[in-house]
């Protein structure tokens, strides 16, 4: 299954984010190592939100994530939320559905 964790950026997120960011990015290149977190990053134009995509077997390691990540820790998160994903399209579809 696949999982989307978003964030809710605080404003003045790209002024403050430097002194967490090399901290956030390890957490998530091992959780990609690990194939957790296939796809992450920062909405543009604003930026004022973030999307990173989990696949499991539940939503654990996404909440896990949100829980331990320096970003959300120092309050550059307003807010955080999980949501399955059902994907039926594409190379590494959850759920392929073909006509």
């Amino acid at each position: 299954m696949h999982y989307l964790l978003m964030y809710e950026l605080v404003p003045d997120y790209l002024e403050r984010r430097g002194e967490y960011r090399d901290a956030h990015l390890k957490l998530a290149w091992a959780a990609a190592g690990r194939g957790e977190l296939l796809l992450a990053g920062a909405l543009a134009d604003p930026t004022d939100g973030a999307v990173l995509l989990f696949t499991g077997s539940s939503p654990a390691v996404a909440e896990a994530f949100a829980k331990a990540d320096p970003y959300v820790l120092s309050g550059l998160v307003k807010a955080w939320r999980v949501r399955e994903w059902t994907t039926v399209v594409g190379e590494h579809a959850a759920k392929p559905v073909r006509a």
